[in-house]
């Protein structure tokens, strides 16, 4: 739970070993700002097809289509006054 907002979030590592909350839902890319636009990643382990983890990839290097789902990190979209 969001401590300004009261709102859940989802807490996830992320690929440069930091962590990172994020929303429970998903919005069109158009609608979040590019420094909030998250995805979730489920590596494999080698020579296997079973995920080992999940870890957050913040979506940069290409750009998603419009339309495309990306997860928005929560503090874009808490509803806390001050923030």
């Amino acid at each position: 739970m969001c401590p300004q907002c009261h709102a859940p979030v989802r807490c996830y590592p992320t690929n440069y070993d930091r962590w990172v909350e994020l929303a429970t839902f998903e919005l069109p890319a158009k609608k979040v700002p590019p420094r909030h636009r998250w995805r979730l990643m489920h590596p494999k382990a080698a020579n296997s097809a079973i995920p080992v983890a999940t870890v957050t990839i913040r979506i940069g290097a290409i750009d998603p289509t419009p339309g495309e789902p990306v997860i928005p990190a929560h503090e874009f979209v808490c509803l806390n006054d001050e923030g």
